[in-house]
């Protein structure tokens, strides 16, 4: 099977443009003022909707449902708070939205319903809601298929994915990388992307 290479924190067109032609399977667009590859004019996304990610922090699901039908995406990979995320994943899942889930690696999540997760590093341990650089001990993998994430790039992602437990390769469907494919926050480094791209789909999944 094909792994997937999502390239998140897109700002720019020129950016969205260079990694759609290298082949990414998923382009990730953040929706978060704070951080530095918030996308402010999300219009960027709107020639690759096939494979855009809306990557909204919110407090509620509705803010996500309402900026993604706003720009016509169709995946959405909402930061929701413990209290609304589980109501919240299953009102955007019957809305028809593909969901990929945010999965920290920390124990006592509960294992809600999504179309893929994000298996990345806690928000604990980085202090941000993703697009840390930082890896983690893929400790407490999610219940479903995962995208690897978490300080990724061409460099480490054959040995990350090797280390993965023989019981959890079955479920590994790709990675997903921002802040390592960058020259600068939010300006991506075109030959980083192109070899993150290039080493994911030369990988293959069970």
């Amino acid at each position: 099977m094909r792994v997937l290479a999502k390239v998140c924190g897109l700002v720019r067109a020129e950016d969205a443009a260079l990694a759609a032609s290298a082949g990414a399977d998923l382009l990730g667009f953040v929706s978060h003022p704070p951080s530095p590859r918030h996308c402010a004019d999300l219009s960027v996304a709107e020639p690759y909707l096939d494979r855009a990610v809306l990557v909204q922090v919110a407090d509620h699901a509705e803010a996500v449902l309402a900026m993604a039908r706003r720009h016509g995406f169709r995946k959405v990979q909402p930061y929701l708070p413990a209290v609304t995320r589980e109501a919240g994943i299953r009102s955007l899942r019957e809305a028809g939205f593909y969901v990929l889930l945010p999965w920290s690696d920390e124990a006592g999540q509960i294992p809600v319903p999504a179309d893929l997760y994000v298996w990345e590093t806690s928000a604990a341990v980085t202090g941000l809601a993703g697009g840390s650089g930082q890896g983690h001990a893929m400790a407490f993998p999610p219940p479903g298929d995962f995208l690897l994430a978490g300080g990724m790039d061409a460099a480490n992602l054959p040995e990350r994915v090797l280390s993965l437990p023989s019981a959890l390769r079955a479920r590994f469907r790709g990675a997903d990388a921002a802040s390592r494919l960058e020259a600068s926050p939010g300006v991506k480094d075109p030959a980083k992307v192109s070899a993150f791209i290039r080493t994911a789909h030369a990988l293959e999944s069970a």
